[in-house]
């Protein structure tokens, strides 16, 4: 090893009352993420009507003004999180996040929303780094999987949650043409749908500030001197240089990966709604159930088989699950668009929407398993630039493209989320599989006696 050594994590204590609140915490939080970002797509039919939208705009919308702002604050929060305060960070990135997406309900066109779709994506950048970071502080390597699968299924709670309370509200609402709310005038549904979801996470962020408290910092980088390193970007760009192939295998890999899960959570809505006639009430119902039943035991079983793999001694634990996950992916997500029945299709759409959740707790584990203290919210930030890049901000807008501009047709949607889903689980497994050796060498590196 270079001059630099880790320091050592000592003894962990037994995970705590309190440590499982924090985890919870962040779990709310998370949901209530996945709620003001996911309920757009299931509005998907009634913004286009009322603000003139293309699905191209719509999946700029949905995907490039959330994702670029979210990937790009990454870098600076994260920055921030590996020396200041996570809590207070967290707290204020709620915050933020929640006034945005209320502002989401108050956009009369285009700019407005895509205004407001930034602001969202810049509040909920503060949130995972530093909720890693601290995960990684308060649980040993056995239990860190676990710990981050709770957190990650708030992702499909919210996701869920956001399908059935907007399929609610568009429901409760849909023989309202407008709205006359207090302050703010006469608004349609859907705009009602946003404010309704997004203030309550005020309460959250409040929640946040005065119950958690900073966790104690572990496996620090020490200097010659035995002093705590100082670290910066150039840190953790030199750390991914040392372990090059590592990070390509699964930077790359895991994008690949959530590029089809991203897709899916994207475009499923408007693919039942355009295929089999559903309202966007009773579609969202049926993704709400899905998403909380399906991706939600995704999640937990992924971080489950990580830790079992890692009490075996597989040191390409997470890299392997990750194998596991996307062999099971490619045939649903290629087939369930192209089948005739309903029945049938949500039946090929419960394994895919299961395996398709594998790589939220995974992809992170696996980053904090190998990289220091002081680097590890940087480089989560890192993978999150280059995943919502790809994944969010190309993935959904490759779907809506192929759509638009060689199918010309809005039907053909479902066509085009499978080639765009089989096509990314095809390079994900290259990647993850040739990434396990790599990945076992770094962990034999970084953490030899």
């Amino acid at each position: 090893m270079s001059n630099l050594n880790i320091q050592t994590e000592g003894s962990i204590s037994k995970s705590s009352v309190y440590t499982w609140y924090v985890v919870l915490l962040c779990m709310l939080a998370y949901i209530f993420s996945f709620i003001d970002r996911q309920i757009l797509a299931l509005m998907i039919e009634p913004i286009k009507a009322d603000l003139n939208l293309t699905d191209t705009q719509f999946s700029l919308l949905h995907g490039l003004a959330f994702s670029l702002f979210y990937a790009f604050m990454g870098l600076p929060l994260a920055y921030i999180a590996d020396r200041f305060s996570r809590p207070k960070l967290i707290s204020i990135g709620i915050i933020f996040w929640s006034l945005a997406t209320a502002f989401c309900g108050l956009s009369k066109n285009f700019v407005q929303l895509f205004l407001s779709r930034m602001g969202v994506g810049i509040g909920e950048a503060a949130l995972s780094p530093a909720a890693y970071s601290m995960f990684s502080d308060m649980f040993s390597k056995e239990k860190l999987g676990r710990a981050v699968a709770v957190y990650s299924i708030g992702s499909f709670v919210g996701g869920g949650i956001a399908f059935l309370v907007g399929g609610y509200v568009i429901g409760l609402l849909k023989d309202t043409s407008l709205i006359d709310v207090p302050f703010f005038g006469m608004l349609k549904a859907w705009q009602m749908a946003f404010i309704i979801v997004g203030l309550p996470g005020i309460f959250i962020g409040l929640l946040f500030i005065l119950t958690v408290k900073e966790p104690k910092r572990k496996g620090q980088r020490l200097n010659a001197h035995g002093e705590v390193e100082k670290v910066s970007f150039k840190s953790s760009f030199s750390f991914i240089g040392k372990h090059r192939k590592t990070f390509t295998c699964h930077y790359l890999g895991f994008t690949f990966y959530a590029m089809a899960l991203y897709c899916l959570t994207s475009w499923t809505p408007a693919f039942y709604m355009r295929k089999y006639g559903m309202t966007p009430t009773e579609a969202g119902y049926m993704l709400g159930s899905v998403l909380l039943v399906a991706n939600t035991l995704g999640v937990f079983c992924a971080g489950w088989l990580n830790d079992w793999f890692v009490k075996k001694g597989r040191k390409d634990a997470p890299m392997i699950t990750g194998v596991i996950g996307i062999t099971g992916l490619i045939l649903p997500i290629m087939f369930f668009t192209q089948v005739e029945p309903l029945w049938l299709s949500v039946t090929l759409l419960v394994p895919a929407m299961f395996f398709a959740s594998f790589p939220m707790p995974i992809s992170t584990t696996a980053m904090q398993m190998l990289a220091p203290n002081q680097l590890r919210a940087q480089i989560s930030a890192i993978f999150l630039l280059i995943s919502n890049l790809v994944a969010v901000g190309i993935g959904t807008t490759l779907v809506a493209l192929i759509t638009d501009k060689i199918f010309e047709n809005p039907l053909m949607v479902g066509m085009s989320l499978s080639i765009v889903g089989a096509i990314s689980c095809v390079v994900a497994f290259l990647l993850l599989k040739f990434g396990c050796k790599a990945f076992a060498q770094s962990m034999q590196k970084e953490h030899a006696a």
